[in-house]
């Protein structure tokens, strides 16, 4: 990503480790100094860990291309009622979100599959498995190739927090001080991570 380039334009010294981990797992690593810094959504803060609010990412509804509601303008929660849903696994703060987020509106949602990661939540909505509420950052590449639809939700519109965690009192070595200035100095549209 361009955050890497840069990185590595600053400190070319500097090699940047990324690895992709389940939300407790990225928790777990920066408590145990095994990471620096960690990236997540719905951040929160323990005994431990500290929090530095990042970005608010702004939810779509995810559609194939050839789905009843892939060409609206916008559409409405209640509207979702009875569609076949993609969700995420019960345990995500990202499924307690959007569960949350329709129950207020009064729909249930019907899920047919669900899964830990946005990649394979993507998937199945390319293959006609069903709808799915995601960030719509992560669908860039599927937007470009036709693959899915995305359809703005009416308001109330629902975003995802992203946050950038490090252990407490952690004392930052020069490189991992670079990269949290560079994290926190990228635009919102600069790919990040992709966390469920």
């Amino acid at each position: 990503s361009g955050l890497t380039a840069e990185l590595a334009r600053r400190a070319p010294n500097v090699k940047l480790e990324v690895d992709y981990l389940r939300p407790e797992r990225v928790y777990d690593a920066v408590a145990t100094d095994r990471a620096d810094i960690g990236l997540v959504s719905y951040p929160e803060a323990t005994r431990e860990i500290a929090v530095i609010p990042w970005r608010e990412e702004e939810m779509v509804l995810a559609t194939a291309p050839g789905h009843t509601l892939a060409n609206r303008r916008e559409v409405r929660p209640t509207e979702l009622a009875g569609f076949d849903f993609v969700a995420f696994d019960e345990d995500l703060p990202i499924r307690r979100d959007v569960d949350r987020y329709l129950r207020t509106h009064g729909v249930e949602a019907n899920v047919v599959m669900h899964f830990d990661n946005l990649q394979t939540v993507k998937e199945a909505v390319v293959l006609g498995s069903g709808i799915s509420i995601v960030p719509e950052r992560i669908l860039r590449a599927e937007l470009e190739q036709n693959r899915l639809c995305a359809v703005p939700l009416a308001e109330p519109r629902l975003h995802r927090p992203l946050g950038i965690i490090h252990r407490k009192k952690k004392r930052f070595h020069r490189a991992a001080q670079l990269f949290l200035e560079l994290l926190q100095e990228a635009p919102a549209t600069e790919p990040a991570a992709s966390l469920a």
